[in-house]
């Protein structure tokens, strides 16, 4: 069997890895920090910190050991921190296997070098693109962990390897696309995570399904505004890894970033919510290295850039909806 790797036993990864053990086609083993972690997937089938009462796959098995999580595998799935990438890449290089394809789960631009995760995993481990590869789309982790339908896109500029990952995660309740779009896709989860952060501040002020559907709406040309700028496809967003993404996470309760958003928008400061937030919002930090992406390529974003100062406590969120609702009227592209 095809031996994978997910390194990080949060929700995401866990959920992924429960997904290939469900597929049958691979042997998976899931590292973990926490020891207790590890003993609960392997001794109970639970990530009791997760998903507790959700039965993992008997065949997933954890380890606390990345040399040994690592061995001999065929791919290298890594459910970490954006921030944390480079320095935790860093540390397992030496043990990743030659030839591994490598994985990001990750939805996230760098702070400081505005790279998305596929450029620090090919610059970390000085591998090809065509090694590289990304997993995005509407994939909310609890709802896999429960087995509830999903989609998702494969993406990786060397087909093929997309495909063999396609292959060995499609089950039963997951059903994966490919793409050679990674930077479309990339950008597609990145950007998401920080629209879903103002919609969540619009519900916490109160406001309805118009305001919800503007913000989505517009945030989707912000996105595709940017994407292009970087080489992407206009198409990509306009399917699971763009729109179906950004749908999901702003529209579910579940979401981190949306539940965020929520807290500012009802009164709470930046740094309360922020120590009231046990899992990582991946749109608090990545939303200032994409608003310096977007001004190092001369794009325009302006809920990125009024999310931005309302984490920054440069004004608060009903300052940042006047400033949004007068900006000069203009008639409406798609993309624009």
């Amino acid at each position: 069997m095809t031996k994978v790797a997910v390194l990080g036993s949060g929700s995401w990864g866990t959920a992924f890895a429960n997904v290939l053990a469900d597929a049958q086609v691979a042997d998976v083993r899931l590292y973990g920090r926490r020891a207790d972690v590890v003993d609960a997937v392997n001794q109970r089938h639970e990530n009791p910190d997760y998903f507790p009462g959700v039965e993992l796959n008997p065949n997933l098995t954890a380890t606390s050991d990345p040399v040994a999580a690592l061995e001999g595998a065929r791919f290298v799935v890594l459910a970490v921190p954006s921030q944390s990438l480079r320095d935790n890449l860093t540390a397992w290089r030496a043990h990743i296997p030659e030839g591994a394809a490598v994985v990001s789960l990750m939805k996230g631009i760098e702070l400081g070098t505005m790279r998305r995760m596929s450029d620090v995993i090919s610059q970390t481990l000085d591998i090809a693109p065509e090694r590289v590869v990304c997993v995005s789309g509407p994939n909310l982790a609890g709802e896999i962990a429960e087995r509830q339908p999903a989609t998702a896109v494969v993406a990786c500029p060397h087909e093929p390897t997309a495909v063999e990952l396609q292959h060995l995660c499609k089950s039963s309740y997951f059903r994966p696309y490919t793409s050679t779009d990674l930077v479309g896709v990339e950008l597609g989860g990145a950007v998401k995570n920080v629209i879903a952060l103002a919609v969540g501040v619009a519900v916490g002020m109160g406001f309805g399904d118009n305001a919800k559907a503007s913000l989505i709406t517009r945030g989707l040309a912000e996105t595709v505004r940017l994407a292009v700028a970087l080489g992407a496809s206009e198409h990509t967003l306009a399917g699971l890894a763009g729109m179906g993404d950004l749908v999901a996470t702003c529209s579910s309760p579940r979401s981190r970033n949306r539940t965020v958003g929520e807290k500012l928008g009802s009164g709470m400061t930046p740094d309360e919510v922020l120590a009231a937030t046990r899992q990582t919002a991946e749109g608090v930090k990545s939303s200032e290295a994409i608003l310096a992406l977007a001004r190092a390529n001369g794009v325009d974003m302006p809920i990125t850039e009024a999310v931005v100062g309302m984490m920054r406590n440069e004004f608060t969120p009903a300052q940042a909806l006047m400033a949004f609702m007068s900006r000069s009227a203009k008639p409406e592209r798609y993309g624009l």
